[in-house]
């Protein structure tokens, strides 16, 4: 079956991916993610890093404008990367507001320096923000439970969609975050409120787990993405190990 599914659906995406030079909490860098997303079959990536509001890198102290400028290195090595062995690398992040995170697309750090209210903007005001620039925000594994997740807060009105599948809560790989229950309810969750599904791995180093999004055709940009999820094209997802159909079933 993940045979057949690979030949109907044969470009695979990463949508959730950190890089050391920007999260504090990744172990591989831009560079050495692009290689090996690559070696694993990846046609593409997405570099989310830790912005300002989660688990970043990058000195909270600096003027708006470094702070960009140190932000994007981990994309930047990474799209570098990409380019020279063939695998296209796109921009994005994920916000983070006391523990509940959203994957940010469809922006780049050009549009973040000239976007400096986004820094204290509320999850209303990024949702507006971002949908002005033609972006798109998905809620990020909105059922986890940490340590640093004080509670889960769910805002269906505030988002385009839902990461349903998260590899790091059921891939056997997975040493942290490893529930299933934490897809199964956002699949439940999706579901109620007729948002698109995603999915991604959540990856911090090169250690894969191959989760992410397969499409029939191969995403020429972020807004191919955004336009490919909110539209209702066809697309399966997978935490690595397992597949599922756009409405978070388990494909038999």
């Amino acid at each position: 079956m993940k045979k057949e599914i690979q030949e109907k659906y044969p470009y695979l995406y990463e949508t959730h991916l950190h890089t050391s030079e920007s999260s504090a909490c990744a172990r591989s860098t831009g560079s050495e993610m692009a290689r090996a997303c690559k070696e694993y079959g990846y046609s593409g990536i997405f570099v989310t890093d830790h912005n300002w509001g989660g688990n970043t890198a990058i000195d909270r102290n600096l003027t708006w404008e470094k702070w960009v400028d140190a932000f994007a290195l981990g994309y930047e090595q990474a799209k570098a990367e990409g380019n020279r062995i063939g695998l296209d690398v796109f921009f994005g992040y994920e916000a983070g507001y006391q523990g509940t995170e959203f994957l940010i697309y469809g922006i780049d750090p050009a549009w973040m320096r000239a976007t400096p209210q986004i820094l204290e903007a509320s999850v209303e005001e990024q949702y507006r923000l971002v949908h002005e620039a033609g972006g798109m925000v998905i809620h990020a594994h909105p059922f986890r439970e940490e340590a640093y997740i004080p509670e889960v807060r769910l805002y269906p009105d505030w988002v385009d969609g839902v990461e349903a599948v998260n590899a790091t809560h059921s891939h056997s790989k997975s040493g942290g975050h490893n529930n299933p229950d934490f897809d199964a309810k956002a699949v439940e969750y999706a579901q109620k409120h007729a948002l698109p599904m995603c999915a991604g791995s959540d990856i911090h180093g090169t250690n894969l787990f191959g989760g992410g999004i397969a499409f029939r055709h191969r995403l020429v940009s972020a807004k191919d993405y955004i336009h490919a999820i909110c539209s209702g094209e066809d697309y399966v997802l997978t935490n690595g190990e397992l597949w599922y159909d756009k409405l978070g079933n388990v494909i038999q």
